[in-house]
């Protein structure tokens, strides 16, 4: 049997791996783990790819000491799956539940190629994606119930990576990963972020990042649409790589009601869950049943009635994609905010929203907008080409999952946000500064 990874990088805590191998246990074959190495996804950079690869690495170090081969292919998976299929007879090819366009194209190849069963295991969500709604769901007001009636269900601790009951007869590769890193002929024009200023890649660091979360930043959470708090959780490159489960993370932040030096606050543990749970669970929803989620047909009705009526409006700016990308435009928080996201992959969450806003603001039409917005989103962020980041951005630009707010020039009825209100929440000029700092230190540590 095979395990075909693709979202969910990781050995602890994978119901798709757990499942693979307790199929084996029953039918009394081995199995092993098989990832293709597509040679593009999606615009990423090295920037990307080389920070799944270091998970990769680490993985199928943990795979190692459960005695699970890791067998890497350096081949698009709807390619490489099937051929690998085919040529140890394997009678069952279970893998990761994934929304995305690309990935489901993949998904459909492979059953079609299969010379056996695929079964789809949803690792991602607490509540699997198809379970929760088979519909697109209007908010997460609509959805929050249906996810909280099945929470106790399939709300289970993870048991043990099963053992394997056969050893695996037949060659495995070794992987040189200095080599394949090397070799990737990827745009090398993003860097990637090294530690100090960038996440470390892997299993053990997303660990390790849950655990400070808990400990040190949790109980700051209210704090958190304060880009200058340390009050988020740092998790998001790990949940979008799949190198911790989010079902992982639900259970320690509920094992923090109490407990001596442990609690924290009630209100922040609802909110950061209702982040983690819901609002991530709607993202997968939206992708799932908007094939052109990361378009101007995703836009609900009354969002492009009022966009439309919006398209012949006076923009004071407009800006082409170049000087986007460049950070030179007349607002210098967001500025600042495009050149944390070059520098380091990331971006606060408010102001991701700002950023977004802003393009479509000071763009000729909500197309462009929406085209540089989710070219950006996926050339720089760690974390781009995520369902959750598609759905940030269609919501910021066009009232998904939201409603109608009062009547202006180019945003219609599409909700509002400004520099003057960014003010009035948090230290912009402290922002700013610390952004200026950042690159500077970068800059002296030949980071840059």
């Amino acid at each position: 049997m095979l395990y075909w990874m693709h979202r969910e990088h990781r050995c602890r805590d994978n119901w798709a791996l757990i499942h693979a191998l307790e199929e084996a246990a029953r039918c009394g074959v081995s199995c092993a783990v098989a990832y293709g190495l597509a040679p593009a996804f999606l615009g990423a950079c090295i920037r990307q790819f080389g920070f799944l690869l270091g998970g990769l690495e680490r993985t199928a170090a943990e795979l190692a000491t459960v005695g699970v081969p890791f067998i890497l292919v350096r081949q698009s998976p709807d390619e490489a799956i099937p051929e690998l299929a085919r040529s140890v007879g394997a009678s069952l090819i279970v893998t990761d539940f994934d929304p995305l366009r690309l990935k489901r194209q993949w998904i459909q190849a492979v059953c079609d190629a299969a010379p056996c069963a695929v079964v789809e295991v949803d690792s991602r969500n607490v509540v699997p994606c198809r379970v929760a709604s088979d519909k697109r769901e209007y908010a997460a007001r609509t959805i929050r119930p249906k996810i909280h009636r099945l929470l106790d269900e399939y709300l289970d601790d993870f048991p043990a990576v099963p053992p394997l009951v056969a050893p695996w007869r037949w060659q495995v590769p070794p992987v040189d990963w200095e080599m394949l890193r090397a070799g990737l002929g990827v745009d090398r024009t993003v860097p990637e972020v090294s530690v100090p200023f960038g996440p470390e890649a892997g299993e053990d660091a997303a660990r390790a990042m849950l655990v400070s979360h808990l400990s040190e930043r949790m109980p700051l959470y209210e704090q958190r649409n304060d880009p200058n708090a340390p009050a988020v959780s740092g998790l998001s490159p790990y949940l979008h790589f799949g190198m911790i489960s989010a079902q992982r993370v639900v259970l320690e932040t509920l094992a923090r009601r109490g407990g001596k030096g442990l609690a924290v606050p009630a209100e922040a543990r609802e909110s950061f869950l209702e982040e983690l749970v819901v609002r991530r669970e709607l993202s997968d929803n939206f992708c799932l049943h908007t094939p052109e989620y990361d378009g101007w047909n995703a836009f609900p009705d009354w969002a492009q009635r009022t966009l439309d009526k919006h398209r012949a409006d006076n923009r004071d700016y407009l800006y082409s994609l170049e000087t986007l990308e460049s950070g030179d435009t007349h607002d210098p928080l967001w500025n600042a905010a495009q050149k944390e996201m070059r520098l380091t992959g990331y971006m606060h969450g408010y102001l991701r929203m700002y950023w977004a806003k802003k393009i479509l603001e000071w763009s000729a039409s909500p197309e462009e907008a929406m085209r540089h917005a989710v070219y950006l989103n996926d050339r720089y962020f760690i974390d781009g080409r995520d369902s959750n980041g598609y759905t940030g951005v269609a919501w910021s630009m066009g009232g998904v999952h939201d409603r109608p707010w009062q009547e202006r020039p180019v945003f219609g009825t599409i909700r509002y946000m400004n520099y003057a209100g960014a003010r009035r929440k948090f230290d912009v000029n402290l922002y700013a500064a610390r952004m200026e700092a950042l690159e500077s230190r970068m800059r002296d540590a030949g980071a840059v």
